[in-house]
């Protein structure tokens, strides 16, 4: 079985596709299915080593940006996103993949633009509360339409949508305690807040941490994930605003958290602190981890908005808007929820409530069983 994955661009859409490969991988075995190919087909391979890794080709294809708004980018990007398609093309007719999985967003397009021309059967998974362009668009004709959010559902034809959650990497759920105290060198009996801003980073998050981590530091530990562009920046005003704190060995600052540092983060974390991006809020979730989500301001269709305040409605998270990210507000949001057990409870219930962490299973089902099937 031949299976192409369409898209990829950003982390949020990157490791949802990493964690249904390893679920299809998973039960084309228990299915005794002889053989699986993968192929990513996308403007980038976000982690060249990962896709090596989990036996994934990248096939390269330009893309050029949707946007709705007027922009002088535009014509470059149709222009970019004219020749994906033809390169995409000629690229799924020679591989004849049985079926074609997209996870939405721009880098997308050209695959399944290719695919409804070639008749191959599509699977597409939506991760916001508000379907995105290019989701909204192949939903229309896909055969399969999996959505994270229950709000998403009405945006498509009921006969096909299926309710799933976002596709979750079993690895980084679980941790060892013992292990994150090591790997970290943490206090033990001293609450942990983690705070995570991607791999791309959140500088507004980044900021308001730094103006308050004298303060946070007296009664919290901090894992401070910044993202590989902001890390070195971070970390050094760090320094000098610790410098003469006694407590300064209670922040440990990480540019990124790979699957085992993330895990064993989450074990020892007793908040998290993050934007409000799909995969985010269903890592945190599984986590089972009482949360402060951040929504960046100028997301696409307000998506993270979206997200955030659906999740809120468990009782899971409290919500921050960008423009009310001020360091007081958000040392009082953390003081607020560490220092109230009922509250902690009361969002961790919400949370394991939200949680589905069978998503990159069903996924995957539904994408064998259309290729087999078809």
């Amino acid at each position: 079985m031949k299976i192409l994955f369409a898209g990829g661009g950003t982390g949020g859409h990157f490791y949802p596709l990493i964690a249904v490969a390893r679920s299809i991988y998973k039960i084309a075995e228990q299915k005794k299915i002889a053989r699986v190919d993968i192929l990513l087909m996308a403007d980038d391979p976000v982690d060249a080593n990962l896709l090596l890794k989990e036996h994934i080709k990248f096939i390269k294809i330009p893309a050029g940006k949707i946007r709705r708004y007027f922009s002088i980018l535009n014509i470059l990007d149709f222009i970019k996103t004219f020749f994906g398609i033809v390169s995409s093309f000629r690229k799924i007719y020679n591989l004849l993949p049985d079926v074609v999985f997209s996870k939405g967003g721009y880098s997308s397009f050209p695959a399944l633009f290719s695919a409804k021309l070639l008749k191959i059967p599509v699977v597409i998974h939506e991760s916001d509360s508000i379907p995105g362009l290019v989701s909204s668009w192949s939903g229309k004709w896909a055969d399969k339409v999996i959505v994270s959010f229950p709000e998403s559902a009405s945006f498509f034809d009921p006969k096909k949508v299926i309710i799933a959650g976002n596709p979750l990497r079993s690895e980084i759920v679980g941790g060892n305690l013992p292990e994150a105290v090591q790997e970290f060198n943490l206090e033990e009996g001293v609450p942990v807040v983690l705070v995570l801003t991607g791999s791309q980073g959140a500088e507004k998050i980044n900021e308001a941490v730094l103006s308050v981590v004298p303060q946070l530091v007296f009664k919290y530990q901090i894992i401070h994930q910044t993202g590989n562009k902001n890390f070195q920046d971070v970390s050094s005003r760090a320094r000098v605003i610790l410098d003469l704190t006694a407590l300064k060995h209670r922040y440990h600052v990480v540019p990124f958290l790979n699957e085992g540092g993330l895990k064993n983060a989450s074990k020892a974390a007793s908040l998290a602190v993050t934007r409000a991006g799909a995969g985010a809020i269903f890592e945190v979730a599984a986590w089972g981890l009482p949360s402060i989500l951040v929504p960046l301001s100028n997301s696409a269709q307000n998506h993270q908005r979206e997200n955030a305040y659906n999740y809120a409605k468990t009782g899971a998270c409290e919500v921050l808007e960008e423009n009310n990210l001020t360091p007081n507000i958000l040392l009082s949001q953390i003081n607020k929820i560490l220092g109230n057990p009922e509250i902690i409870e009361k969002m961790k219930k919400g949370a394991i409530s939200f949680s589905r962490p069978n998503a990159a299973d069903i996924v995957a089902e539904e994408i064998i069983n259309l290729g087999i099937h078809d």
